[in-house]
């Protein structure tokens, strides 16, 4: 016989839910312990982290880790950039793979952190190591990995070593953008130039010439003539209007002007410039003036009015130069120097106003010399002979009376320029180791002014005491 059991709804729904939480709490009853190993493991991690070591990696490059403990675990944050392998329970490898960062977690068999790095994976910085000790032996550069760059500190003795390194450091990476240069130069040494810049000039201008002019008549007629000898070498007269004139005759008459001139001429220019500068700085020096020079005009349309615009011109002795000490006692030098003057002999005129000419005298260059060395820069050894005769054709040309009817102008300029360098590696003295060209200067007194014609009074500097000088050979007043 079969019984058949009708079971009510709502018991049925309530054997369902008493099953399946019993189903549930027999999952849950072995996983719990499962669970709270791994939030136990996290916490440690998390705690780890803050104890880990920075581990700097060249690409391709690996290194070896001894642990403590025996190793269960390990996480690897990013295996592109860098793996673990581990061979035996104690020891791993470390490789780098690309450039970046990652971390690296090693776990024992109780879920316990044993160490944590930090990877930094950059370029291979032996090679450039390497090369930088050999060629800049005695130097503390240090070099860094910078993402996919490099990065130098440390000190140098000077510009031009930490100018090198950087160099070395970019033909190795392949691009100067991927350098980043933090090296301190230790010694920022100070280079004074002294340059000296000479020059003579002599100029010897002769001139002859005679012109004639006459008066004949015969009868009505009148014939009248002139013979006028211009000067064409320096382009006229030395003095307007010094001539010797001489007239014969009465009716018919002749007259003779005697134009002759000598000139000779010498011109010194000698200029000493000093300027101070830091090794691999530009400084710049200037003693002159500028003078104004009438440029383009500008007009209102409203008014009508034109103004001329003015721009102002330089001159006078100027120095620029750029010192690097290369080594003890070795400077490289860029210099300019130049020597300028205003002249009227190609002046032009402007608007009714004369513009003069300037002559200049200019050197630029780069040279190396020792502290102390002195070098010619630049020198100049200028010949200039003009000369020029006018005359009447044929007349001209006759032995002895052919002077009577040409002129003669004879120009000769000789001009010697030499510019002499000499930088010296300074250091700061005290003031009371300075002199100034105002030291002992004094105003006279008005009796010595009216009485004597004394313009000032010169004493020695208080305090400062003269070394004594020994003479050799005959001394004192020369009087010519």
């Amino acid at each position: 016989m079969i019984r058949k059991t009708t079971t009510h709804p709502v018991k049925a729904a309530l054997v369902r839910a008493l099953a399946l939480g019993t189903a549930a709490a027999l999952l849950l009853q072995p996983v719990a312990p499962v669970f709270a190993a791994e939030l136990h493991v996290a916490a440690s991690s998390g705690d780890g982290q803050l104890n880990a070591r920075f581990l700097p990696l060249g690409i391709g490059k690996s290194i070896v880790i001894d642990l403590p403990r025996d190793i269960k675990d390990v996480l690897v944050a990013d295996p592109k950039i860098a793996n673990a392998v581990v061979r035996s329970a104690q020891r791993a490898y470390i490789i780098g793979a690309t450039v970046g960062q990652t971390n690296i977690v090693f776990f024992d068999a109780a879920g316990q952190q044993i160490a944590a790095y930090d990877i930094a994976v950059t370029r291979d910085l032996n090679g450039i190591r390497a090369a930088l000790r050999q060629s800049l032996p005695n130097t503390g550069i240090r070099v860094e990995g910078l993402g996919d760059g490099v990065m130098l500190s440390g000190t140098a003795a000077s510009a031009i070593e930490a100018q090198q390194a950087a160099d070395i450091a970019a033909r190795l990476t392949g691009s100067a953008d991927k350098v980043v240069s933090n090296i301190a130069v230790r010694g920022r040494d100070q280079v004074m130039l002294k340059v000296t810049v000479a020059e003579v000039q002599r100029n010897i201008v002769k001139q002859l010439g005679v012109d004639l002019s006459g008066s004949m008549s015969y009868g009505t007629a009148v014939v009248n003539f002139n013979n006028v000898n211009s000067f064409k070498a320096n382009g006229g007269p030395l003095v307007e209007g010094n001539s010797i004139s001489g007239a014969f005759g009465s009716a018919p008459s002749v007259k003779a002007t005697l134009k002759a001139m000598e000139n000779a001429g010498v011109i010194r220019t000698l200029a000493e410039p000093s300027l101070t500068a830091i090794s691999g700085e530009t400084a710049n020096f200037l003693a002159g003036g500028e003078f104004p020079v009438p440029g383009g005009r500008s007009c209102d349309p409203a008014t009508g009015l034109c103004t001329t615009q003015i721009t102002f011109k330089k001159f006078g002795i100027s120095l620029g130069f750029t010192p690097v000490v290369l080594s003890e006692g070795r400077i490289s030098l860029r210099v300019s120097t130049e020597v300028s003057e205003l002249s009227q002999d190609n002046a032009v005129l402007i608007s009714g106003t004369s513009i003069p000419a300037i002559k200049v005298n200019r050197a630029d260059t780069t040279m190396e010399i020792p502290s102390g060395g002195s070098m010619a820069m630049a020198g100049l050894i200028k010949q200039q002979t003009r000369q020029a005769m006018s005359g009447l054709p044929g007349m001209a040309q006759l032995p002895v009376l052919g002077s009577l009817f040409r002129s003669r102008d004879y120009v000769n300029n000789n001009t010697e320029l030499m510019v002499l360098v000499t930088p010296y590696i300074v250091r700061a003295v005290a003031q009371k180791d300075l002199s100034r060209p105002d030291d002992g200067f004094a105003d006279s007194s008005d009796p010595q002014a009216d009485l004597l014609g004394s313009v000032n009074r010169i004493y020695g500097v208080p305090g400062r005491t003269e070394p004594a000088r020994g003479y050799r050979g005959t001394f004192g007043f020369i009087t010519d």
